[in-house]
């Protein structure tokens, strides 16, 4: 079968186990009564929050962010009110950031109440919301809110551009010996509006820990805007890929043959997706539908070697692009605000390991101990 070639000696997709990290749990969906918890904490919730402060002044024509609906302001008209000298914005703004905080800081706490999430040491949190001032204070006042209420976790905005972050967390699906001779993998990350597809540049001989690895060159295609059928999405990205690999290979960058697929949802082992699909252009979650087998299909070689593909939820995705960063702790996660709230958490398997191998070697030398005392 084409998804037996595509997982043969790399991983299972939406694997427990990778490389550098166990995941302890993701796309975690909780409930209330008035719907999942967290749609409370989404993108379009921080708008409907502003809207609704709006209303009054509205009434009375004394709207100081103008005529346009929360939906239609851009980040950076946002951020200008927020910086800007007109007081009235500003409060505004700011009153929605409290209130949005809030609702953040509500649905990590129920999060991290859940028994995959014990001990989680921090948080990173990415998604299209962080990439702004606005995104930025709400975590911080999330982050002072969780410890007042007794968390000991830290939150903090992801590091890498998280319409970057998607593509170079790829990067650490793949075990470090495939990097070996290559410059670099293509990567794809697939969101409900855009798909992301580029070459990340691994950097392997600069820093082993993927610290330095960067966009090479991506393309972005806004299919909410085409309307594609899923067929129409699989010939585009390939498309799309197959001209990376060529623009790859006139620059003379070596790419490694193995394709990491950022994706919504739940990602079964075979490929298939569960469920959380739904945002994508057609039925995604249909069990005759095979995104990596559909891949391996029609890029079936880089350079001399059969492609290798392993496909993965995006929140892990994204949240693996901080491994490097997060050596100093053992538990942590990520989340990610967007159209809905993304969510991960992490296990650093590689500290396990040398932990235990210490406590190996004391244990080996206490016995030689012993040996030469009989």
């Amino acid at each position: 079968m084409a998804d037996d070639v595509v997982t043969t000696g790399i991983a299972r997709h939406g694997a427990a186990r990778l490389p550098s990290v166990d995941v302890d749990s993701f796309n975690v969906e909780l409930k209330d009564d008035d719907g999942f918890l967290g749609d409370r904490a989404c993108k379009g919730a921080f708008r409907k929050i502003l809207d609704d402060l709006r209303k009054p002044l509205k009434k009375n024509g004394e709207d100081p962010l103008g005529e346009k609906s929360a939906e239609k302001l851009s980040k950076s008209e946002l951020d200008q009110a927020l910086l800007g000298e007109d007081i009235g914005a500003a409060a505004l703004v700011h009153g929605a950031i409290e209130e949005f905080a809030r609702e953040l800081s509500f649905v990590t706490s129920r999060i991290l109440k859940l028994k995959a999430w014990a001990d989680t040491e921090r948080i990173v949190v990415g998604g299209g919301f962080r990439q702004s001032r606005v995104g930025e204070l709400a975590i911080a006042r999330t982050d002072i809110l969780l410890k007042a209420e007794g968390f000991k976790v830290d939150l903090t905005p992801i590091g890498f551009d998280p319409d970057d972050a998607g593509l170079i967390g790829c990067l650490h699906l793949a075990p470090s010996w495939i990097f070996e001779g290559h410059d670099g993998i293509l990567a794809i990350d697939i969101g409900g509006t855009n798909i992301r597809c580029g070459v990340v540049e691994t950097r392997w001989k600069k820093a082993k820990d993927l610290s330095k690895a960067s966009i090479w060159h991506s393309e972005l295609w806004r299919h909410a805007d085409d309307e594609p059928t899923r067929e129409g999405a699989v010939k585009r990205m390939v498309k799309i890929l197959k001209g990376l690999i060529e623009e790859a290979d006139g620059k003379g960058l070596k790419l490694a043959p193995f394709i990491g697929i950022s994706c919504p949802g739940v990602i079964d082992e075979d490929g298939s997706i569960e469920k959380g699909a739904q945002n994508l252009p057609g039925n995604w979650e249909s069990s005759k539908f095979n995104l990596p087998a559909s891949l391996v299909e029609a890029i079936p070689k880089i350079g001399d070697h059969d492609t290798a593909i392993v496909m993965h939820n995006d929140g892990v995705a994204q949240g693996l692009s901080e491994v490097p960063f997060m050596q100093d702790v053992e538990h942590w996660g990520v989340l990610t605000i967007g159209t809905g709230l993304g969510n991960a958490r992490f296990t650093n398997r590689r500290k396990d390991d040398k932990k235990n191998g210490k406590k190996d070697d004391k244990k080996d030398g206490d016995e030689k101990k012993e040996k030469k005392k009989d």
